[in-house]
């Protein structure tokens, strides 16, 4: 089987490029994705999505112990079916801001990848339920709803009227170049449930005849001759192949990226000799500066009323600041506090003795944490397990931000604003209140906030794995378009920025 353009994974980018790439009649396009089909109703249900972790969709990964969470291993859910971790993930919808993507712009050396250069990426992609306007579009494919407050949580309404008496703006959303201030999170949800990037990228033009989407592909390893891929290894329907293709475009995502590309001899030659994997062509970046979002769980609090159930999906709103100081409006965002509709906390504190609707929990963390970390293989095959070491809090700079987001988480908790909802204090508790005590809840506190990025990252220098074009250095029909690509994470969920990379790729193909 031989195409023009073969895609491999169907998750959010995976979609969004074979949609643009199949709209030119004359492209044959092929999508191969590991996964099948989703129909579990629950998937669908906005709050449920903590509770859908682990089934047949998720990949379910593990990180290694983690020294900076006193030994703890983090399970890694990333989805598994078209749609990819737009099966999983917690619907917000969040671009990042001004100065994320200037990072990106100082890694790559190329302006496209702006704020204002990714804007038109960003407007194309959505269906904002405020309509069109200079930084919003409306007739995108994918829905992106702000809740108004007869559809947010009255707590959230006071959450964020507490920000505005400590002196935080109150801005509009999340996604109009600046992050700064207090809001509730926009959310791909239509009609009460959960919009995948497939439903609404892929599957209407499945039609397509110059579209082909295959599932329960087992992608085990790249075949190159030269500086071209010229086929990849599968097993499909219980049978091996090799199919070929003009072009080849990765977006399996940080994880199935970096192992796909080192079973195929491709990286460090230390990681791959130590997993039986001879080199074909070295690239010492694959699997390196791989880094995530830490979110502490939580500033637990009992409530003094019952907390209504969500009709969204339970964290429904996350509120940005620089530690420069409360009243900041523009510029980085240093760390955020998010406000969850029930009792949420870590392994750690399996006893906190909250129920639901008898408390809320305040998230904390860093948004643009310095900590890196590594991917590695075990063992040659697709199910050797991976080594995911993110190195989470390494450097004091991440762990002092941390601790000034636990500051501040409290600092809203125990404010005047939200004395009628507050009872006490559950965790951290009383107990914690010197530098120490607070490094050692949150060492225990944080969990994943599901946002690995940075493995095949994309830069001006030699060493980075992939070019500012998206293509990957020393192979010249390889692209990789995805968040393996990100140099440096966006503030918020990178799920936004995943898409509009998309488009800006799409629109730009061939360069």
């Amino acid at each position: 089987m031989h195409s023009d353009v073969l895609i491999i994974g169907a998750g959010s980018a995976g979609s969004v490029v074979a949609n643009r790439l199949s709209a030119d009649p004359a492209r044959r396009v092929t999508v191969l994705e590991a996964g099948a089909r989703v129909t579990d109703p629950e998937m669908r249900r906005p709050e449920l999505w903590p509770f859908i972790h682990g089934r047949r969709y998720d990949w379910a990964y593990r990180t290694t112990p983690q020294p900076g969470l006193a030994g703890r291993s983090l399970e890694w859910a990333r989805g598994k079916g078209p749609g990819g971790s737009s099966l999983v993930h917690a619907m917000a919808h969040m671009r990042g801001c001004r100065a994320d993507f200037d990072r990106w712009v100082e890694a790559t050396g190329d302006d496209r990848w702006s704020w204002d250069a990714l804007l038109p990426s960003f407007i194309r992609s959505e269906s904002f339920s405020g309509g069109a306007d200079a930084v919003h579009g409306a007739d995108g494919p994918l829905p992106v709803m702000l809740p108004g407050p007869d559809l947010s949580s009255p707590l959230v309404s006071d959450y964020l009227a507490a920000w505005e008496s400590l002196g935080v703006a109150r801005i509009p959303d999340h996604n109009g170049g600046e992050m700064l201030g207090a809001t509730p999170n926009s959310l791909t949800i239509r009609d009460g449930q959960r919009v995948t990037v497939s439903d609404v990228y892929l599957d209407p033009v499945l039609d397509r005849p110059n579209l082909t989407l295959l599932t329960g592909v087992d992608v085990h390893r790249l075949v190159l001759s030269g500086s071209r891929v010229s086929g990849v290894e599968v097993s499909l329907h219980g049978a091996d192949e090799v199919l070929t293709a003009d072009e080849v475009i990765l977006c399996a995502g940080s994880i199935g990226d970096p192992l796909l590309l080192m079973r195929s001899g491709i990286g460090d030659p230390a990681v791959l000799s130590a997993a039986g994997v001879d080199t074909v062509l070295e690239s010492t970046g694959v699997g390196a500066n791989l880094h995530d979002h830490l979110l502490g769980a939580g500033t637990l609090y009992r409530s003094a009323r019952p907390v209504p159930p969500t009709r969204l999906q339970l964290s429904e709103s996350m509120t940005y600041l620089s530690l420069d100081g409360l009243s900041v409006t523009a510029g980085p965002a240093d760390i955020v506090v998010g406000c969850v509709v029930g009792p949420s906390a870590s392994e750690s504190f399996p006893d906190h003795g909250v129920a639901p609707g008898e408390g809320y929990t305040l998230l904390f963390g860093v948004t643009n944490p310095t900590s890196r970390g590594s991917l590695r293989l075990s063992g040659p095959d697709l199910a050797d397990e991976p080594i995911i070491d993110p190195n989470y809090l390494d450097t004091e700079h991440d762990r002092a931000a941390f601790r000034a987001a636990l500051e501040h988480a409290r600092l809203v908790g125990g404010s005047d604003a939200l004395a009628g909802w507050r009872d006490s204090e559950v965790l951290p508790g009383a107990s914690v209140s010197t530098e120490a005590e607070a490094d050692a809840f949150i060492a225990r506190a944080a969990i994943t906030h599901h946002h690995p990025v940075g493995t095949l990252s994309m830069g001006a220098s030699d060493a980075a794995p992939v070019t500012p074009d998206l293509r990957f250095r020393g192979l010249s029909n390889l692209h990789v378009v995805d968040a393996s690509v990100i140099p440096s994470i966006t503030a918020g969920p990178v799920h936004a920025s995943v898409l509009a990379l998309a488009e800006s790729f799409a629109a730009r193909y061939p360069a």
